[in-house]
């Protein structure tokens, strides 16, 4: 059964007195494409992460961040930048000079700056956390997965039965098929008729043109490609691995048979279903975009 590209996976653990959370999300994209979101002291962790994350998918736009709430293992810095400011007191004294202000310019007034004085959690190296992190990214990795599947499953069912629907219109089309030529001729035959009157010069070519000009409407073939892509497309849905690519191709020629039998036939009641079939196909391209 296909997969979607859209899904979530989380794990949770504890870790010291805080925890440790692996999430990770994927969206719709026409290529694998992974962000990694690691603390600096799990950097080391990103290669292996993502080579886990390309054996479970395909394609799709991937996100995964690792949020370390610690306790006992976090160490605080303080850290100043004097440079900068050394910049805001400059900065500040020309403002007050330029506008003729006064009061003063204290160490309370440049502490409270942005940037000046910051704070930096440090995470205490611990050899286990690493390992934890690799184990919830797995279970992250399953549920992930399970969602991408569940998902699959319905936009399948979705798209099956829009494409039934589709292949009740062509039948109704390959039905009148066979009296269209003829009433093509018909047609055409009464115009001319209409517009010569009684000299027609060479009646048995005038008939032999007027075939002609039916046969062009001849929808016979587009028909049994039209079904053939269909058939292809249902037994494609049912294939496990990557067909959203597959997918995106069968629905452009079945779009272009459906178009042509539009263009080709030149009658009302076919034109119908034309349209009918595509508004699904429409509806069809909206799901298959999501597909691996």
């Amino acid at each position: 059964m296909i997969r979607s590209m859209t899904g979530f996976g989380r794990g949770q653990a504890p870790w010291q007195d805080g925890s440790v959370t692996v999430e990770i999300r994927s969206v719709n994209h026409r290529f694998l494409e992974i962000a990694c979101r690691l603390p600096r002291q799990l950097s080391g962790l990103e290669d292996s992460i993502k080579k886990g994350i390309q054996q479970s998918c395909a394609r799709g736009r991937i996100d995964m961040t690792v949020t370390v709430q610690a306790g006992r293992g976090r160490t605080g810095s303080v850290n100043l930048d004097q440079p900068l400011a050394k910049q805001y007191h400059q900065a500040l004294r020309t403002l007050k000079k330029s506008l003729k202000l006064t009061g003063s310019i204290d160490l309370a007034l440049l502490a409270g700056l942005r940037d000046v004085v910051s704070v930096s959690d440090q995470l205490t190296e611990d050899p286990k956390l690493a390992k934890i992190v690799q184990r919830l990214t797995t279970k992250a990795l399953t549920d992930l997965e399970v969602m991408r599947t569940r998902e699959g499953k319905a936009l399948a069912e979705d798209m099956a039965t829009r494409i039934q629907r589709i292949h009740r219109h062509k039948t109704l089309v390959a039905a009148r098929t066979p009296v269209l030529a003829q009433e093509s001729f018909n047609k055409m035959k009464v115009r001319v008729e209409k517009l010569l009157g009684s000299e027609v010069p060479d009646l048995p070519r005038l008939y032999q043109e007027l075939a002609v000009y039916a046969d062009r409407g001849d929808i016979t073939e587009e028909i049994v490609r039209l079904d053939s892509h269909m058939i292809q497309f249902d037994q494609t849905l049912k294939r496990a691995d990557t067909v959203g690519k597959t997918l995106d191709f069968l629905l452009q020629e079945i779009g272009r048979e459906v178009n042509t039998i539009g263009s080709k036939a030149n009658d009302a009641e076919i034109a119908g279903h034309v349209v009918q079939m595509k508004a699904e196909l429409e509806r069809i391209r909206e799901q298959v975009q999501n597909v691996e």
